[in-house]
């Protein structure tokens, strides 16, 4: 039994894709509940948590945001997306941007055990400081990451071009005590 519940968490682990086309039907408040949660319990260095969230649901938000300089188009099509706001204190950096990635990953889990699609888009040069100012948020925070969520577009999914779901085998990652 163990070893079926370990498989069927480990299949669910790797089975987590990226998600750029969704349905138009919205995230039910439930499951936004569920993965603001699972964000809030997420760890962080020291448990500082240094971030906070800002769901954008307004479509002309998200188009807004697509427009900034940064890889975040699939936000368009999304019902939500979720940004992150990182709380960009001096001499921290490296820990924030470490939690940022482990947050990242829950969020996306999370949305995914609920059958949610989702896929991380990023900001950069001026896509932060405009991404701030088009959501209020403090200059001195530091915004890089957003998040979209939604229903997988099965057709889209379906029309993707197959490529195998390639990896390095083991014996080209892994080094056993010294590299």
């Amino acid at each position: 039994m163990a070893d079926t519940a370990a498989h069927d968490r480990i299949a669910f682990l790797r089975g987590l894709r990226a998600v750029r086309a969704f349905r138009p039907e919205p995230v039910p408040q439930g499951a936004l509940d569920d993965i603001l949660d699972v964000a809030r319990w997420s760890g962080s260095a020291s448990n500082r948590q240094p971030w906070e969230l800002v769901v954008v649901r307004d479509p002309a938000a998200r188009r807004a945001l697509t427009d900034v300089e940064g890889y975040a188009q699939h936000l368009a099509g999304a019902p939500l997306g979720i940004v992150l706001v990182m709380n960009g204190v001096p001499g921290y950096e490296e820990q924030e941007i470490y939690d940022e990635g482990r947050l990242c990953e829950r969020i996306m889990l999370a949305a995914a055990a609920h059958g949610l699609g989702s896929c991380i888009g990023w900001l950069v040069g001026q896509g932060s400081a405009d991404a701030k100012a088009l959501l209020g948020i403090p200059a001195e925070r530091r915004v890089k990451t957003i998040i979209s969520i939604g229903y997988p577009d099965g057709e889209a999914q379906r029309a993707r071009p197959k490529r195998p779901q390639a990896r390095k085998p083991l014996s080209e990652i892994v080094h056993e005590e010294k590299y």
